[in-house]
């Protein structure tokens, strides 16, 4: 969401992009975010943003996750273990694990260890619809924040398939 709200994904909808943007300004405003502890996901995000130079939303957004990382009433570090590069122990769906693109694993890793069962959300990649189902047999909520622009990109990655349940 954070390279969505920023216009980092050309395809999205200027309506996709907005909500986007509305979300982060309301998690800055009064949510709380589950990060790792190691802080592999800031990280990631640091390598696609600019949180201290930049002035995009995802920029301001994640400065704002950098700033707050201290204050567990905002941002809820979580212990995850990992067995090996982009392998985690706390993914809750081993045969899942695999199919799921690498730097996406600590997500999922995260809202599982943190036992509180914070909603993922999505705005883009359209495999996650693939994964739905089992991710909420595994007690994980995602929540797809462009049902549109999901749809769209399902169709034209996966043509003939039927679009799954979310």
């Amino acid at each position: 969401m954070i390279l969505a709200a920023s216009s980092q994904h050309s395809e999205l909808s200027a309506g996709c992009v907005v909500e986007c943007v509305k979300r982060l300004a309301a998690i800055m405003a009064s949510g709380t975010i589950f990060t790792d502890q190691a802080g592999k996901i800031v990280v990631e995000y640091c390598n696609k943003s600019k949180p201290w130079t930049g002035n995009k939303p995802g920029d301001l957004f994640l400065k704002w996750v950098i700033n707050n990382q201290g204050n567990p009433k905002r941002c809820v570090q979580v212990h995850i273990c990992e067995s090996g590069d982009d392998r985690y122990d706390d993914f809750p769906d081993t045969t899942l694990h695999d199919e799921f693109d690498p730097p996406d694993r600590k997500f999922i890793a995260v809202a599982h260890a943190s036992g509180m069962s914070p909603t993922v959300l999505q705005a883009a990649d359209c495999k996650w619809l693939n994964w739905n189902e089992r991710l909420k047999d595994s007690g994980i909520s995602v929540e797809f924040v462009c049902p549109a622009d999901i749809c769209r990109f399902y169709q034209a990655k996966f043509p003939g398939r039927n679009m799954p349940d979310f």
